[in-house]
């Protein structure tokens, strides 16, 4: 079974929507984990929009990626540009880093309307490239 660690700067939306959409796609496969340089908390709009496709992440927690050192990763995805310019913890050699940035939908300023599809726009693309990752690499 393969470690997989997910990074965003607050994991709470994106890393969050990776995190659930690696364990639907890689099951039993892989081990996923989620982690920020900061915690917010699982933001809420992410986990409706990850239930309106099925995906439960109401129980995911929001954790600092120094909760995670001591694991040996095989794969440690960023999902932010600022993650991975800013982020000083360093991992296994070993593992494959993979970077793809996705906008941020909780930085969306507008009605309902427009950060709703803000997040299902970006909910959508992390869905596509998990989708990919798990063909590719599990």
């Amino acid at each position: 079974m393969k470690n997989i660690l997910v990074l965003c700067r607050g994991n709470s939306c994106r890393s969050q929507i990776a995190h659930g959409y690696l364990n639907y796609f890689a099951f039993k496969k892989a081990k996923v984990y989620s982690a920020g340089i900061e915690t917010h908390g699982v933001n809420p709009r992410a986990i409706a929009a990850m239930q309106e496709d099925g995906i439960d992440i109401k129980t995911h927690t929001s954790n600092l990626i120094a909760e995670y050192k001591h694991i040996d990763f095989d794969y440690i995805i960023s999902v932010c540009d600022h993650v991975k310019s800013h982020c000083s913890i360093r991992f296994s050699s070993s593992a494959v880093r993979i970077h793809q940035h996705f906008r941020d939908p909780s930085a969306v300023k507008g009605n309902n309307r427009q950060i709703h599809e803000a997040f299902e726009v970006t909910r959508l693309g992390i869905k596509d490239f998990c989708r990919a990752f798990v063909k590719q690499y599990l």
